[in-house]
C-alpha cells in the first residue's frame, strides 16, 4: 500500500489527504486488484461505498468478462457511472458501480 503522502504528489495535496492509499495492490495468478482511496472527484459527493475503487486487471476479455458479469448484477447503470466490458484504443475496459455501491473498474489488454 502506498499513503498519498508517501508520494511525490503530495505537494499537490492538502496535509489532510496525506493518509488516503492511493494504491494498494493483491495480486493471485493471472488477475491483479489494486485499489485507491477517494480523492475529492468533484462530480461526486462522498458517502459510503463510494470513497474508494477496485481495480480488476486481467488479460484477457473472457477472463474479465466472467467477473464483471458476476459483479455487475445489479448494477447502477447510469451513464457515468456504468461503462460495458468493452475494447477500447488502449486494451479492454468497463466500470460501474454495484449493488452496494461499490466502483469497480475493470482494464485488460487489447484485444486484436
Amino acid at each position: 500500500m502506498t499513503k498519498l503522502g508517501d508520494t511525490p504528489m503530495k505537494a499537490q495535496f492538502p496535509a489532510e489527504k496525506h493518509d488516503k492509499i492511493i494504491y494498494a495492490q493483491l495480486k493471485s495468478g493471472a488477475i491483479d486488484f489494486s485499489a485507491t482511496d477517494w480523492m475529492a472527484s468533484p462530480a461526486l459527493e462522498p458517502k459510503e461505498g463510494n470513497t474508494f475503487s477496485i481495480y480488476v486487471i486481467g488479460e484477457t476479455y473472457a477472463e474479465l468478462k466472467a467477473i464483471f458479469d458476476k459483479l455487475a448484477e445489479g448494477a447502477v447503470r447510469e451513464n457515468i457511472v456504468y461503462v460495458e466490458l468493452q475494447n477500447m484504443p488502449f486494451g479492454i475496459f468497463g466500470q460501474f458501480r454495484d449493488k452496494y455501491g461499490v466502483s469497480w473498474k475493470f482494464k485488460g489488454d487489447k484485444v486484436e
